[in-house]
Order: C-alpha cells, then sequence, then structure tokens
C-alpha cells in the first residue's frame, strides 16, 4: 500500500520490499537524496560516498552506497551553486514510469513520448511531476544503457 501525507510518500507491507527490490529514480531523486539538496543535506542521508573532490569551486562526484560506479565515473555530482544537480541510475533502478538499464528505445518512446535527441546524442525530456528536472537517456544498439535525473539549471556538465 502507497499512500501520500503531507507530501511524504509513505510505503507499507509488500511494496516496501518491493520498492527496495526495484528502487526508482525520479521524479524528485532517489529515496531520501532529492535533486537541489546541498552538499550537507545530501550527505547527511547517509546514502553517498564521495569519488571526486569539487576543485577550484566545482562540482563534487559521489556514487551511491549501494549502486557504486567505475573509477573513472561518478553516479552522483553535487554542485555549490545549486546543489545535487544529478543523479544516475544504478542495476536494477528504474523511472516511475518503467524504464530501466536494458530497456528498448521503443519502450522508452512509449512512456516519454516528448522525448528528444540533444547535440550530445542524448535523449532528454522533461520529468513528468517536476517541471525543474529532466531525465537523460543514453541508447545504444536500441537499448537504454545509461540515465538520469538532472537539475534543468544544473551547471556540472553539458
Amino acid at each position: 500500500m502507497v499512500s501520500v501525507l503531507a507530501g511524504s510518500l509513505v510505503v507499507s507491507g509488500a511494496t516496501a520490499a518491493s520498492a527496495k527490490a526495484n528502487p526508482t529514480l525520479g521524479p524528485y531523486g532517489y529515496g531520501t537524496l532529492k535533486l537541489g539538496m546541498s552538499l550537507k543535506q545530501a550527505r547527511a542521508t547517509g546514502l553517498l560516498v564521495q569519488k571526486f573532490p569539487g576543485r577550484g569551486g566545482g562540482c563534487s562526484g559521489w556514487d551511491l552506497k549501494k549502486f557504486r560506479t567505475p573509477k573513472n565515473k561518478a553516479g552522483v555530482w553535487i554542485s555549490p551553486r545549486v546543489g545535487v544537480a544529478a543523479i544516475y541510475a544504478g542495476k536494477g533502478m528504474k523511472t516511475p514510469r518503467g524504464i530501466r538499464l536494458g530497456s528498448t528505445f521503443r519502450q522508452l518512446k512509449v512512456a516519454y513520448p516528448g522525448i528528444k535527441k540533444d547535440m550530445y546524442g542524448l535523449y532528454r525530456v522533461r520529468v513528468p511531476g517536476n517541471s525543474k528536472a529532466q531525465y537523460a537517456f543514453e541508447v545504444k544498439r536500441g537499448k537504454v544503457t545509461e540515465f538520469g535525473i538532472l537539475l534543468r539549471n544544473q551547471d556540472c556538465f553539458g
């Protein structure tokens, strides 16, 4: 059973187990980690481990403890200006509309009909239910190979 009380999501019973087994990325973030949170707030969630310090006032790179990325990547980017700027999906994560790593491009277009390819070759769409965020999907050979949720005004990358 899922219910919303004063803006908080309450999960109970069998749904709690499925929520842990199928973590959702969006519309505001991942679990208690929300887009726009300050570095201090994000660290207080206990969900992060640092990978790259923010040099020269730039963005710092982090991983979700349960979803580690390869050595030269980060799963979460935090900006000194806008806070948590981007959260990338780990294996098993999905969007509220069911898109996950390995979903087909056709499934992606059905789930997000307004999706458009950008100049970097990524497919982007506004996050339903959060006008301040967008999803960015990488598609190779007709399958979603990477995706994340980003603040539309993020300043960490293109």
